[in-house]
């Protein structure tokens, strides 16, 4: 199988992300077509292709400099266990435009173990951490 990480949004299968993000994640069910849209506008985003077909997402939130927040990240249960999540994290980390990123967040009900590999870990002070969530 060939496989190939980009970062060319003319690339994206949008049915493919609006289908998986509305109807089979826990945490976008039910975002309209229009939110998903002007997310993936002010994002930088990562494409996950097999053999030319989108089997994976995910988004980048940032400033370029110091900041960056990784989002709704999925790789479509049927290539799920190949690997595919690991290689999709190892270009986002590795991504020359983030490289000066200092301070990576992300939210995750179940893939921590995924995430430790990449060194992300449990907040230590959630006194410090704060946020508004308005659906």
């Amino acid at each position: 199988m060939n496989i190939e990480i980009s970062t060319d949004k003319n690339r994206l299968e949008l049915p493919v992300i609006m289908s998986y993000l509305t109807e089979q994640s826990y945490w976008a069910k039910g975002r309209t077509k229009e939110r998903i849209l002007k997310s993936i506008e002010h994002s930088f985003c990562f494409g996950v292709y097999v053999n030319d077909h989108q089997v994976g997402f995910a988004r980048v939130v940032t400033d370029y400099a110091i900041f960056a927040w990784i989002m709704d990240l999925f790789i479509l249960p049927e290539q799920q266990g190949k690997g595919y999540g690991k290689q999709l994290m190892t270009e986002i980390k590795n991504h020359p435009k983030l490289s000066t990123v200092s301070r990576w967040g992300l939210n995750t009900e179940d893939a921590h173990g995924l995430y430790k590999k990449f060194g992300f870990a449990q907040i230590k002070n959630p006194k410090l951490h704060m946020e508004q969530v308005i659906k």
